[in-house]
């Protein structure tokens, strides 16, 4: 039931961004021959004939979503490629990005987290949440360029740019790992104040197993719902940190394709992601009846 609600969700976000993509005041061809010099308006014509892009909004859509409901996603206009193969041969740059920022926020957040619920309102709370706050607040390229200049400029301990994941998990991560402190340190509180814990404390049941046995537990539910979404949008939202650091994922493609008009990569990137981002929700929320069976869903 919830897979067939998804589909016109898929549908409009195609459509949304096949609309949008009209807006644009030049095309592939314009691209094309960006560096040809003077091209006269009749070859660039023929090449969009050629292209498909001479044709009404209406009627390219629905040719394109045709090919896609057949598999076939087309060819890149710049580089002739099959897109499928193309966006293959990015995504596991995407996902290895993807798993290790989850990692480590994971490793970071859930000690800072309950550190904070535990000393509530004392000195290392107060600091654990300034520092959250400051994490939330800075965007992403704005971190991406801080790291450059004190870890790899200052500090020579990273290379700026290449096949080192280190500088952009670090990067994603600290936005991460400032939410999800918060939100730790938040269920935590909540359910450090529930009857169980005081009644487990009354029979001499010391913290740490209170915190480990039964408070993390109980908030699983929580910290697999922050990391179905933020898996969700790391696969689309990787794309300014992949082009500052040349990390060669699906993200840095999309920026090179909209930068290029490349019609084709860009649709296959929206319609995968897309995908991609429900059916890791559809898992999370099967996640959740295995771990909690009051949780019931129509």
């Amino acid at each position: 039931m919830r897979l067939i609600q998804l589909v016109p969700i898929l549908f409009g976000v195609t459509f949304l961004t096949f609309g949008m993509m009209q807006f644009a005041a030049d095309d592939a061809v314009d691209k094309i021959f960006e560096q040809s010099g003077s091209v006269s308006e009749e070859v660039k014509a023929l090449k969009r004939a050629e292209l498909g892009l001479d044709k009404p909004f209406l009627v390219q859509y629905v040719q394109w979503l045709g090919d896609v409901l057949t598999g076939d996603l087309g060819r890149s206009f710049i580089s002739g490629k099959l897109v499928f193969e193309t966006f293959v041969d990015k995504l596991p740059a995407t996902i290895e990005l993807m798993l290790v920022s989850i990692a480590l926020t994971i490793l970071i957040a859930t000690p800072l987290g309950i550190l904070a619920a535990v000393n509530q309102n004392r000195p290392l709370d107060y600091v654990i949440r300034a520092l959250t706050f400051v994490g939330n607040s800075l965007p992403n390229f704005f971190v991406a360029l801080l790291l450059i200049y004190f870890l790899a400029l200052k500090m020579n301990l990273l290379p700026i740019i290449g096949q080192n994941v280190i500088m952009p998990a670090l990067t994603l991560t600290i936005a991460m790992g400032a939410k999800y402190t918060r939100q730790i340190r938040a269920v935590v509180l909540e359910e450090l104040d529930k009857p169980y814990v005081t009644g487990a404390r009354s029979r001499g049941v010391d913290e740490f197993t209170i915190l480990t046995k039964s408070v993390l537990r109980s908030s699983l539910i929580m910290i697999i719902t922050l990391i179905a979404l933020s898996m969700g949008s790391l696969l689309g939202g990787t794309a300014i940190v992949e082009t500052i650091f040349m990390w060669d994922g699906v993200g840095k493609m999309a920026v090179d394709a909209i930068l290029m008009r490349d019609y084709p990569l860009i649709q296959a990137y929206v319609v995968w992601m897309a995908i991609i981002y429900v059916l890791i929700n559809l898992a999370a929320d099967l996640l959740y009846h295995w771990l909690d069976p009051r949780v019931r869903y129509s």
